[in-house]
């Protein structure tokens, strides 16, 4: 990825201590004078470079804010001071951008972390959190983490797809748009599965955006990802306990809160804890219709997940599976092809085989760009027939 030649480090440590110690922002002209002041002659392109990147520290993202602002971002990782990593959708790519020193990188995390009002030193050397734009921010300092401070930043959607968008995209067949929106008047609770960065939020926020405005959706994150196009959507966030140990709202509390706010959809951006008791629990008292996102491997491990997760929350494995064949409907498992193209790559049905044990059976497959039906697909069948 090219990018523009980056000033002098040891220059620009130069201008920021003047501007500091004069208390002065980052303007040309200020720089301008600053770097007058210095040894050498600097053109307009130096000082315009010297601007952008010391406003980019200001607002805390500095060096990366070029990378943020691209078009199609997902994501910005950052491995230590020379290894800068962007992903536009089509997977990682390593960038020209170079941070400096290890110094360097620790300061943008501490920034990071700052603008999310969060702690971020030695004696608490990592922090998950969402910044006020909605990205989400993860940090691990040194000597924790290797080659360096490691930062990961997860972009929200500057945009919501609708499902005739992600049909052009070539992450939906032809023949996935109808199955999809008769999974909807149907009311079928589903899980989207996939690995992290496969276009989960993507397709659940597009789901979601097709349903009837006079539906009420409730939708409970542990960070702010999910921004369905719909006129009715109400939303309760997860907040970590603050110095003293205090203030902490987990999921599973807002998975409570949920249920009394009179839903017509339940939405848990990501089931990864002990919210997976109130969820099931939710699917099963009337709350019919409800979804979420589940990091697996395949929709066969897709019982396995919920399995751990109800086991360490106090549930017996019997009680995990048996309030899980009697919830939940369909697994929406999403992928990347061999391109690198986010997918959907499979449509699952969930039964229970003679021991009372889940199993979730392919209906669906995406074969190149196709979709094609597979032995799960007169279960499927009976799970659309409920919207006729």
């Amino acid at each position: 990825m090219s990018g523009a030649v980056a000033p002098d480090a040891e220059l620009v440590d130069r201008v920021r201590a003047r501007l500091a110690a004069d208390v002065l922002a980052p303007t040309a002209q200020t720089v301008a004078a600053a770097l007058q002041a210095e040894a050498g002659l600097h053109g307009s392109a130096t000082v315009l470079a010297v601007v952008d990147l010391l406003r980019g520290e200001a607002r805390g993202s500095g060096a990366l804010e070029p990378l943020l602002a691209l078009e199609g971002v997902t994501d910005v990782l950052v491995n230590g001071p020379e290894g800068v990593y962007v992903d536009r959708g089509s997977g990682l790519v390593r960038s020209d951008v170079r941070l400096g020193d290890e110094a360097a990188v620790r300061r943008l995390a501490q920034r990071l972390a700052a603008r999310a009002g969060r702690r971020l030193d030695d004696a608490s050397p990592w922090v998950d959190a969402r910044l006020p734009d909605g990205t989400r921010l993860h940090a691990v300092l040194s000597p924790v983490a290797r080659p360096g401070t490691l930062i990961s930043l997860r972009v929200p959607a500057r945009r919501t797809f609708d499902l005739a968008a992600l049909r052009e995209a070539g992450t939906l067949t032809e023949a996935d748009v109808p199955l999809l929106h008769g999974l909807l008047r149907a009311r079928a609770a589903f899980v989207v599965s996939g690995g992290t960065g496969s276009g989960k939020t993507t397709l659940l926020s597009s789901l979601l955006s097709s349903l009837g405005a006079e539906e009420r959706i409730v939708v409970v994150e542990d960070a702010t990802e999910l921004r369905p196009d719909h006129p009715h959507v109400v939303g309760l966030e997860a907040r970590p306990a603050n110095i003293e140990g205090s203030g902490l709202v987990t999921v599973r509390d807002l998975v409570r809160q949920a249920l009394r706010m009179r839903p017509d959809r339940v939405v848990v951006g990501e089931v990864r804890g002990p919210e997976v008791v109130d969820l099931m629990a939710a699917l099963n008292t009337g709350h019919e219709g409800g979804c979420g996102t589940l990091h697996a491997n395949s929709p066969a491990d897709v019982p396995a997940r919920f399995e751990a997760l109800g086991v360490a929350a106090g549930l017996t494995r019997d009680a995990v599976h048996s309030q899980l064949a009697a919830g939940l409907d369909v697994v929406l498992h999403v992928g990347r092809d061999r391109d690198g193209r986010r997918v959907l790559a499979e449509v699952g049905v969930v039964d229970a085989d003679d021991a009372g044990l889940v199993r979730v059976h392919a209906a669906v497959t995406r074969r190149g760009e196709r979709s094609e039906r597979d032995r799960g697909w007169p279960a499927l069948e009976r799970v659309l027939a409920r919207a006729v």
